[in-house]
């Protein structure tokens, strides 16, 4: 099991904090983990959700850590390839393997925000026949012949993208999953895949026995689950601080994602199904409902790992921390990342 830490520049109002103080703190948070030895960290991209996340162009921030950070693995997690043009991605992905010195993984998917594909101009029914050949043109892009591609939404014809990226034949490519039949075309596409946070693990662990019955490459399955995590030597002050800190953060999940849940948009069908478990957190989204989920891991070192490892068995390859929810302070999220790299990181390793 790998560990890997997971951002969305969130601004809680409790903090008190700028924007700008927030990505000070981010960068700060993530030059430490480079230097205690986490494997990477995962970005995501939003767009217009004040208060939830306030990180719209990730790839730009990872510009910065590649210049900041030696060894850590660098994640875009994901990119909504609805909403760009393929070109420009693979551009980006060309670019930041070099700044990187090919570091990148590379995370797709669909985009989940009504308002993000209104305010870009895109339909969510087009969004799988968007993604499919938007990723069909980069792995166009792993080749040395010169990139043609003649499709429903681009055409495109003897084209030399630069830069190329370092890593051959390509940066590692993932695609988040939520639905299963996602997880089952991310396995027949070769792709690793990234759960979590919409689901319960109970959802989650039987979409993975279909995704690695249907894979077929010849390395193993990627699995990255998203998790929040607070570890700290003292149970009763991790559990103490991470509550309201965790509710916080799933209520605001809720909120951003309420839009699909409750109008069924064209392709996101598979939403409906998270009906139930979402009244459930509406009543409150406890600390004790999230760990039972199996969204939220807290406490010692000790408990964390048992959990840790508990998925690690059912496959989990990579571990992406939210730590403290982006909802505690800085100086907190420091002292957890201490906590895991000195009682949870080395016995990780012997286990592997």
């Amino acid at each position: 099991m790998l560990l890997d830490l997971f951002y969305e520049f969130a601004m809680p109002p409790w903090l008190a904090r700028s924007e700008a103080q927030a990505y000070v703190d981010a960068l700060e948070e993530i030059e430490l983990a480079d230097r205690l030895g986490f494997h990477g960290v995962w970005l995501v991209e939003h767009h217009l959700m004040p208060g939830y996340s306030h990180l719209s162009k990730p790839d730009l921030v990872l510009a910065a850590l590649a210049r900041r950070t030696t060894r850590l693995r660098l994640g875009l997690g994901v990119i909504p390839l609805p909403y760009h043009h393929p070109l420009h991605v693979a551009e980006r992905i060309g670019t930041l393997d070099v700044l990187s010195g090919g570091r990148l993984e590379v995370g797709i998917g669909r985009g989940f925000s009504p308002n993000e594909y209104a305010a870009f101009g895109v339909a969510p029914a087009d969004s799988r026949s968007r993604v499919e050949e938007s990723l069909a043109i980069l792995r166009g892009c792993a080749t040395d012949a010169p990139l043609v591609h003649h499709g429903r939404h681009f055409q495109l014809d003897s084209l030399q993208v630069l830069p190329r990226p370092l890593q051959h034949p390509y940066p590692p490519l993932w695609s988040a999953a939520v639905s299963p039949e996602t997880f089952e075309w991310a396995a027949r596409e070769g792709l690793g895949v990234l759960a979590g946070p919409f689901k319960p693990w109970a959802m989650i662990a039987a979409d993975l026995q279909r995704y690695r019955r249907a894979w077929r490459a010849d390395q193993a399955p990627r699995i990255g689950m998203t998790v929040a995590l607070l570890c700290l030597p003292e149970r009763r002050r991790a559990r103490a601080l991470a509550a309201p800190a965790l509710r916080w953060s799933y209520s605001e999940l809720l909120r951003v994602t309420a839009p699909v849940l409750e109008q069924l948009l064209p392709s996101y069908e598979h939403m409906h199904q998270l009906g139930r478990f979402r009244r459930l957190l509406k009543l409150g989204a406890r600390l004790s409902l999230l760990e039972l989920a199996g969204l939220a891991i807290v406490g010692t070192p000790e408990e964390c790992l048992e959990r840790i490892e508990r998925l690690h068995a059912a496959g989990v390859t990579h571990l992406l921390c939210s730590v403290g929810a982006g909802a505690l302070p800085s100086e907190v999220v420091r002292e957890s990342l201490q906590c895991i790299a000195r009682e949870v990181l080395p016995k990780l390793a012997v286990a592997r």
